[in-house]
């Protein structure tokens, strides 16, 4: 298992759709394990596999719930709204105000190809819902109603006036 480099926004694998696993091995395996500890190194709510460089709908999402490896995952089903800030490890320095579904039902096949149902609600359909748009070459600055800095400690930075 090894840390991964996060790439950055700007990026293009970030905007491209990725392709579908079709091939249930230790490659992929290996690379939910880079995923599991890269997500865990940077302190993040999920990572998904173009974020690492990687054409492949695979994406890893660590809450309170728990962690979840979601390989060709779909969301089948979403109900309600949420609206809270946002941030990526793709995007550093940002965070953004989103629009996201309270609950979401969704799909996936595990590392082994076996077929599975979740329900996410909370932050955690937040989390999955953010890290699937990452499988359509969507970031949440394109979802995002306002964008603002941060600083190394995660608080806003509000735009300063300027004195003339």
């Amino acid at each position: 298992m090894a840390q991964r480099y996060v790439v950055q926004v700007g990026d293009p694998v970030l905007r491209k759709v990725c392709k579908e696993v079709k091939n249930f091995n230790d490659d992929l395996g290996a690379l939910l394990d880079d995923m599991k500890t890269t997500v865990r190194a940077e302190d993040g709510a999920g990572l998904a596999a173009p974020q690492v460089g990687v054409d492949a709908r695979v994406v890893v999402v660590d809450v309170d719930e728990g962690f979840f490896e979601l390989v060709n995952p779909v969301i089948y089903s979403t109900k309600g709204e949420q609206v809270g800030p946002e941030g990526c490890l793709s995007v550093r320095g940002k965070q953004g105000t989103v629009i996201r579904p309270d609950k979401v039902k969704l799909e996936y096949r595990d590392r082994k190809g076996r077929k599975h149902k979740l329900t996410a609600e909370g932050f955690f359909a937040r989390a999955v819902c953010h890290e699937l748009d990452h499988l359509d070459g969507i970031l949440y600055i394109d979802k995002a109603v306002e964008v603002y800095d941060i600083d190394s400690e995660g608080r806003r930075i509000e735009p300063q006036e300027d004195k003339q």
